[in-house]
Parts: structure tokens; sequence; C-alpha cells
């Protein structure tokens, strides 16, 4: 089975969590994908990993590419690459609106953040997404224990007035 539902209905299947550490995520856009049975099977059961997956549009069509979705485990003969390339269904509007976005900007990619089900349907949530350098990555990392330390005065100033 999935691994669990989110608020927004969703049933969540994979999450590429690395992105947001070493992107800087702009627009996301959420997209079908075009898989075979096997692999719906095989996400089903939970098994899917998108770290290293990224997507292009080649000719006016999106593709995920490097995202992992292994055999189905009962599978036969009629199992699927794990890690072939897999077309995904977006509007021309939001095709051409990607394009331009990612046209002539350094760093910038397509990126896919979440693998999910939505009304028995799979969906890929991608990002238009800039890298980041390392001081921004250890700005970030900074920042974020700044803010766990201060949550922390903060809750232990609460018990000691609270005695």
């Amino acid at each position: 089975m999935a691994k669990k539902n989110d608020p927004n209905g969703r049933k969540l299947v994979a999450q590429n969590r690395k992105a947001r550490h070493d992107y800087h995520i702009g627009d996301t856009v959420e997209a079908g994908i075009v898989l075979q049975g096997t692999e719906v099977k095989a996400l089903r059961e939970g098994k899917a990993n998108l770290v290293d997956a990224f997507v292009t549009i080649d000719d006016g069509e999106v593709w995920m590419r490097q995202a992992h979705i292994p055999e189905y485990s009962l599978g036969t003969w009629t199992n699927h690459s794990a890690r072939r390339t897999r077309k995904l269904l977006l509007h021309r509007r939001e095709i051409d609106k990607l394009s331009r976005q990612l046209g002539g900007q350094d760093r910038t990619t397509l990126i896919p953040l979440a693998l999910y089900f939505v009304d028995g349907y799979a969906k890929v949530e991608i990002a238009v997404a800039t890298g980041k350098k390392e001081y921004d990555k250890r700005q970030a990392i900074a920042e974020r224990d700044s803010k766990r330390e201060a949550a922390r005065a903060l809750a232990a100033r609460n018990r000691l007035a609270a005695r």
C-alpha cells in the first residue's frame, strides 16, 4: 500500500526530500504520469525513489527521467524496466510556461518533488528549481538551528512560568 495520506487527500508514495536542501523551489505543477500496469502495482506497494530523478521538455513533451520504480514483486515477463523514461501529462499552456521559465537561466531545472495517488490516478508534483550554492545550504542549516534553539528557549521559559 502507499505510505500515508497527506492533508490534501493524496496517498503519498515517494517524496524527494533532498530536493528542498539542494534547490530553491519555484513554481510547482501537478502532472499526470503514463505508467504500465506493473508500475502502478509497484507504486501501490509504496515502492519508488525520486532522488536522482529529473524532468526534461523534449519537442513539446515532458519526460521524467531516472525515477526508480522497482519491478513488481509478483510480475512475470510483463514487468517494466525500473529506470525507464516516463511521459508526463500536462496542458500545452503549462508546458509552454515551464519552458519559458527554464529558458536561458543558469542552474534552473525541473525536478519531481512527490509521487502520489489522487482519486486512483498516479500524479507527480514537479517544480522549477534553481540550484543552491554551498553557502546557501550552510545558511539554511544555520537558520533552521537558530529557530530550533529559540523554540527550545521559549518552551523552557513557559515551563518555568507555569510552575
